[in-house]
């Protein structure tokens, strides 16, 4: 069925909205955000918690990315959700969201190629699609522990019996995150983890039935899927794909047909929403021509997007129903009251020390100033 539309109000990305099972205060979400400040047993640490209280006026804040499993790891320090101590320590990052109003889904990883052996349980080699090395780097703890950065090892390819336990680990998460307190899932189909791996013939080199036609390489992307819809129920899960990205060292020859193949084979399953990062992650929004309406009208459900949005931007794409939410990442860092700043206009915070994004303490995470605190200081 052709998708019906008509303009939004210009002020529509600050009006309430439903996607799913979620009711939205607004159309704005927090994009999820690597902090690598997990703590022991890759349980999320000790300010997590404040730090996701900051930002509970988002209409969804979309929690880091975490693991599936021990093996799915391939940053230091970034949490998971398979054991009990992880979804205890979850459950105080829910609990004070939900005190504030907020909703709250988390993003569930499987790096799989982007990572290294030290990370890998035994020091094995990290699982891909293919024994393909990810031409690109990870953030390791040495020996002495100082953080520095990595090449990816090399991984090897998974075997055929070994994907039902990795479709097995999404849903067990999945259900981790249900009781954590979590409102749903978003699925990490991007930026050249596991399950984007998959899907591009840049990584994915298989002759079985996971490699070869599009089908194929779609196949496991969508397992996982269903398997975590059957589990906590579809309209509480979303799926995060970047079409033309190169992070993780992700390339396909063909992204267009791609793309429209995954949407198109996912909108019957009935997600709460597609979250669809437009360009290349945190760079260029036109590094590859790609035709997103095309992509976007293949989806019934609530149409995400992300990279480099401005508020007029935002306000433009929601209004022209081009998009249902927008997602911003970077803007959230400095800014807990990111919501406010942008319905008044307002300046943002300019970011602290870089150092201060990954790992580290309260500074940098917990410490960046609302508009009403720096306003209470004015006499």
């Amino acid at each position: 069925m052709p998708r019906t539309t008509h303009t939004r109000s210009q002020g529509a990305l600050f009006d309430p909205a439903e996607a799913g099972a979620f009711r939205l205060d607004n159309r704005i979400v927090m994009a999820p955000l690597t902090r690598n400040r997990a703590g022991p047993g890759l349980v999320p640490g000790p300010f997590a918690a404040e730090y996701y209280r900051q930002r509970a006026s988002a209409g969804l804040i979309i929690a880091e990315a975490t693991q599936v499993s021990a093996q799915a790891q391939g940053y230091a320090n970034t949490p998971g959700c398979y054991t009990e101590e992880q979804v205890q320590g979850w459950q105080k990052v829910t609990d004070l969201v939900h005190a504030d109003g907020g909703t709250i889904v988390v993003q569930l990883w499987h790096t799989g190629r982007v990572s290294h052996t030290s990370f890998q349980p035994g020091g094995l080699a990290p699982v891909g699609p293919s024994a393909i090395r990810a031409k690109t780097q990870t953030f390791v703890i040495g020996g002495d522990g100082n953080g520095g950065f990595a090449d990816c090892s090399m991984p090897r390819a998974l075997e055929l019996n070994e994907i039902p336990g990795i479709v097995g680990d999404f849903r067990h998460a999945a259900r981790c995150a249900m009781d954590a307190g979590f409102d749903g899932v978003e699925i990490h189909g991007a930026h050249g983890y596991l399950l984007d791996a998959f899907l591009r013939d840049g990584a994915n080199h298989r002759t079985d039935a996971y490699g070869g036609s599009i089908q194929n390489r779609a196949r496991l992307l969508v397992e996982v899927t269903q398997a975590c819809a059957e589990e906590i129920g579809a309209d509480r899960l979303g799926v995060r794909i970047s079409p033309v990205s190169t992070a993780g060292d992700s390339f396909d020859s063909h992204p267009q047909p791609l793309f429209e193949h995954v949407v198109g084979t996912l909108n019957p399953i009935g997600l709460a929403y597609v979250h669809v990062v437009e360009g290349d992650t945190g760079g260029a929004r036109d590094n590859l021509p790609f035709d997103y309406a095309a992509l976007r009208a293949r989806f019934d459900g609530p149409w995400m997007v992300n990279n480099g949005y401005s508020r007029a931007m935002a306000i433009e794409a929601v209004a022209s129903e081009r998009a249902d939410l927008v997602s911003f990442g970077r803007p959230f860092l400095a800014n807990p009251d990111l919501v406010d700043r942008l319905k008044r206009d307002a300046a943002l915070n300019p970011m602290m020390d870089a150092a201060t994004i990954y790992g580290g303490g309260a500074h940098g995470y917990t410490d960046y100033p609302t508009l009403k605190a720096a306003e209470a200081l004015v006499p």
